[in-house]
C-alpha cells in the first residue's frame, strides 16, 4: 500500500501533511483569509501608528483565534500544540509581524500563566474576556539586566497582610501600553533558591503603583506596543497570587517550550512569505536584458532556501506533535528556536539583496520584514542560550 492509499489520495492532497486534520487545516483557512481581507490592507496604518487597534484584536477574540487551547466554558475551542502552529505560521505570513506577535503573546506567552496556574476563581474571572479579545495581556519577566537569566531579576514582592508589595522595573513588555492584564515575576522570597524565589502575580491596568515608564521604539515590530513598565510600592491583592510562592521561576521555564514553539512556527511563516515575495520580483524584474529568475545563482539560492524552510517547518510541526502527544520536547523545541530564529534572517539577508536597491527602501515589504525578523533569533531565548540547552541534551 502507497503512502497516499494508507493516508487517502484526496486527502493528502489538500492537507500535503501527516501532523495535521481537517480541523486543523479549517483553522489555517480562515487564519489566512482574516489576515487577506482585515489584516494587510491596514498593517501600515497599524506601524504608523505604533499599535494594533483593539477593535482587530476583538474581531479576532470573536472568530474563535484567542481561545484555540482553551476549554469551551471560557468559548475555547480546545485544540492542540498544532493549532498554535497554525495560528503562529499564518500570523507570521502576513508581513506584519507586529502584529503577528501582538496576537501571540496574548495567547501562547501570557495567557497562559493565568490558565496554567490561575485558581478557578482567577480563571473564571479573567478568561471569558482574554478569550474573547476584551482583556488583553502582557506577561512582564524581562528586565534592563535579567532576560534570559530569568532567575537574575530583581522585581520583588513583599507580602503585607493581605497584599503584596511590587517593588522593581520591567523591560521589552510586549503589549505593555496597551494591555489590560499582566503577569508579573517578582522575587518573594530573595533568600531562597533561586529557582524557588520567584513568583508570578496578576496586576490590572490602573493599580496604584504600577504606570508605564516609557514606550519604547523599535527597530521592528513597529506595530506591536512594547514598554518599560514600573512598579514603585505597587500594591497587588494576595489573590492575585498566581500558583503560589515561589513557583514563578518553574511556570516561566515551562511556557518556554510553548513559546518558542510559537516563534519558531511564525518564523518559518515569514521566511516563507519573503520567499514567494522575492519569487513575484526576480520573475518580472529585468536585468542585463532578462528577469532575474534567469540568473542561475539566484534561482538556486532561493532553492536552496526553499529547501532549509521547508527543514524548518517540519522541525517545527515535529516539535509541537511530541508536545501535543505529551512528550518531552525540551531539546526539539530548543532546536527549532536556534535554528528558525537564524534560518529567517538569512532568508531575509538574501531577499533583500535579491530586490536590489528598492529591497532597501522604507516603501518595500521586504524591508519592514527584514527589521522584524531581527529579532526572531533574540527574543524568547537568544540562539547561544538555545544551543547550550540542545548541548545539555546531545
Amino acid at each position: 500500500m502507497t503512502a497516499a492509499e494508507s493516508f487517502g489520495a484526496g486527502d493528502m492532497v489538500q492537507r500535503r501533511s501527516p501532523y495535521f486534520g481537517e480541523e486543523h487545516e479549517a483553522l489555517r483557512d480562515q487564519v489566512r483569509r482574516f489576515v487577506e481581507t482585515e489584516v494587510k490592507p491596514h498593517g501600515l496604518a497599524w506601524e504608523e501608528a505604533g499599535m494594533v487597534p483593539r477593535a482587530v484584536l476583538e474581531r479576532m477574540g470573536e472568530l474563535g483565534f484567542f481561545g484555540i487551547r482553551y476549554p469551551a466554558e471560557y468559548g475555547g475551542a480546545e485544540m492542540d500544540t498544532l493549532a498554535t502552529v497554525v495560528l503562529a505560521e499564518e500570523l507570521g505570513r502576513s508581513t506584519f509581524s507586529g502584529f503577528a506577535i501582538t496576537a501571540l503573546v496574548h495567547t501562547d506567552m501570557a495567557s497562559v500563566h493565568l490558565f496554567n496556574a490561575g485558581s478557578k476563581a482567577q480563571r473564571d474571572r479573567w478568561m471569558p474576556d482574554v478569550v474573547a479579545g476584551k482583556a488583553i495581556c502582557a506577561v512582564a519577566v524581562t528586565e534592563p539586566d535579567a532576560g534570559s537569566d530569568v532567575k537574575g531579576i530583581r522585581t520583588t514582592a513583599r507580602r503585607d497582610g493581605d497584599h503584596y508589595v511590587l517593588n522593581g522595573a520591567k523591560m521589552f513588555i510586549t503589549n505593555g501600553v496597551h494591555g489590560d492584564l499582566y503577569c508579573v515575576a517578582a522575587k518573594t522570597d530573595p533568600s531562597a533558591k533561586p529557582s524557588q524565589s520567584v513568583s508570578m502575580f496578576l496586576v490590572e491596568k490602573g493599580t496604584p503603583g504600577f504606570r508605564v515608564g516609557r514606550a519604547l521604539d523599535k527597530h521592528g515590530w513597529r506595530c506591536s506596543d512594547t514598554a518599560e513598565l514600573i512598579f514603585e510600592d505597587c500594591r497587588v491583592p494576595a489573590e492575585n497570587l498566581l500558583g503560589g510562592e515561589g513557583r514563578g521561576f518553574y511556570a516561566i521555564m515551562s511556557n518556554f517550550q510553548n513559546e518558542r514553539t510559537v516563534i519558531g512556527a511564525m518564523a518559518m511563516g515569514e521566511a516563507q512569505a519573503a520567499i514567494e515575495l522575492t519569487l513575484d520580483h526576480v520573475r518580472t524584474r529585468k536585468a542585463f536584458g532578462a528577469p532575474l529568475w534567469e540568473k542561475q545563482a539566484i534561482r538556486q539560492k532561493l532553492s536552496m532556501l526553499a529547501a532549509k524552510v521547508e527543514a524548518g517547518r517540519q522541525l517545527v510541526y515535529h516539535a509541537a506533535w511530541l508536545d501535543a502527544q505529551g512528550f518531552d520536547a525540551t531539546r526539539e523545541v530548543s532546536m527549532v528556536k536556534a535554528y528558525c530564529g537564524e534560518l529567517v534572517n538569512e532568508v531575509m539577508y538574501a531577499c533583500v539583496q535579491f530586490h536590489g536597491g528598492m529591497g532597501f527602501m522604507r516603501e518595500s515589504a521586504i524591508e519592514r520584514m527584514a527589521r522584524d525578523a531581527r529579532v526572531q533569533a533574540i527574543g524568547g531565548g537568544a540562539t547561544e542560550v538555545m544551543l547550550e540547552e540542545v548541548a545539555k541534551r546531545l
